[in-house]
C-alpha cells in the first residue's frame, strides 16, 4: 500500500489492546517512536489501538495509561470451547481460506449475539475520536457473506466507528456490523495481523498479540517472511512468556487489560535496539 514505514497492529482481544499500548509506550520511552508511521494497519484489537494512536489526541504514554486501572462497568465476554470447536470444524470442512471465512461468517450471522447498535456504543466510548485521521490508517474486516477482505480507510465510505466495530466483531461473540448494506466480521478471521497490506513499505514493525496461524490463516511470522522476501526490513514482536501469563485464559476479560499493558511495557526494552535498527533504516 506504499509509503516508507508501516506499523501493523494485530488482533488479540482486550489483552491485545493493553499489550500493544504497553509495547508502543515502552519503545517510545527507549527513543523509538512508531507513531509517525506512514501507514498504520489495524486488525481487531489493533484497529482500536491504531485509531487512537493516529488520532493525534493521545501520546504513547497517554494511550498506555488509558489501559490501566479498574475496568468498572465493562463486561467480560468469552471465546468458549464450544465456539472454538465450531471454528475448527469450519476449517476442516473448507477447501480454501475464503470458504473458511464464509463458513465462519454464516456462523456469525446465525448467532444470537445482541444488538449491533449496543455494541457500537461500546466502541464509540473506547475511541477518542470518531473521525478518520489525516494519517494513513487501514482497518481490516471480512465480508460475512463472501469471505472477502475489506480494507477500510478514510476514502472507503465507512465511518471510523463502523470500521473499527466491524474489525472487532468476533464471530459468535459480537454481532456482525453493517456497512453500506453489507455485514462484516472480525478482520482476524483472515489473518491475525493482515501484514500483507504493508506490502510496498520498506520498513515494517508488526505487533502481534496472537502469534499462531493455521493452514487457512497465515501466521504473523509467515506474513513477515513474505515482506522480507520482497525486500522490506521487518521486525515482528510477539508476546513474551510473562506477557502470555499476564493475558490469562480469557483475552476478552477487561480485568486482564491492565496486567497485559504492564507486561507489554516491561517487554519493550528487549526489542528497542531491533526496532531502532528497522525504523531508522
Amino acid at each position: 500500500m506504499g509509503g516508507d514505514t508501516a506499523l501493523v497492529l494485530g488482533g488479540g482481544g482486550l489483552t491485545g489492546v493493553g499489550w500493544e499500548a504497553g509495547v508502543l509506550y515502552g519503545l517510545a520511552r527507549a527513543g523509538v517512536d512508531l507513531t509517525a508511521a506512514d501507514l498504520v494497519v489495524g486488525t481487531s484489537a489493533g484497529s482500536v489501538v491504531g485509531a487512537q494512536l493516529t488520532s493525534g489526541l493521545l501520546s504513547p504514554r497517554e494511550l498506555y495509561e488509558r489501559q490501566l486501572g479498574d475496568p468498572a462497568g465493562e463486561v467480560a465476554a468469552r471465546l468458549g470451547t464450544g465456539l472454538i470447536a465450531r471454528y475448527a470444524v469450519a476449517m476442516v470442512r473448507s477447501r480454501d481460506p475464503e470458504a473458511y471465512r464464509r463458513r465462519v461468517g454464516a456462523l456469525a450471522l446465525a448467532a444470537d449475539t445482541g444488538e449491533e447498535a449496543e455494541r457500537r456504543k461500546v466502541l464509540e466510548a473506547r475511541l477518542v475520536s470518531h473521525a478518520w485521521p489525516e494519517r494513513r490508517l487501514v482497518v481490516t474486516a471480512v465480508d460475512a457473506l463472501t469471505g472477502e477482505l475489506a480494507a477500510f480507510d478514510r476514502q472507503s465510505g465507512a465511518g471510523l466507528v463502523e470500521a473499527v466495530s466491524a474489525s472487532c466483531a468476533v464471530p459468535g461473540v459480537w454481532p456482525p456490523v453493517t456497512v453500506g448494506g453489507r455485514r462484516f466480521i472480525d478482520g482476524g478471521i483472515r489473518s491475525a495481523t493482515n501484514a500483507d497490506l504493508a506490502s510496498g513499505c520498506s520498513r515494517v514493525v508488526i505487533l502481534a498479540p496472537m502469534a499462531l496461524g493455521s493452514g487457512l490463516v497465515p501466521s504473523p511470522a509467515a506474513q513477515a517472511a513474505r515482506l522480507r522476501e520482497a525486500g522490506a526490513r521487518v521486525l515482528l514482536i510477539t508476546p513474551s512468556a510473562q506477557a502470555r501469563k499476564a493475558f490469562g485464559r480469557n483475552v476478552l476479560d477487561p480485568a486482564r487489560r491492565d496486567p497485559a499493558a504492564r507486561a507489554g511495557l516491561a517487554q519493550a526494552a528487549s526489542h528497542a535496539a531491533e526496532a531502532a535498527a528497522v525504523w531508522a533504516g
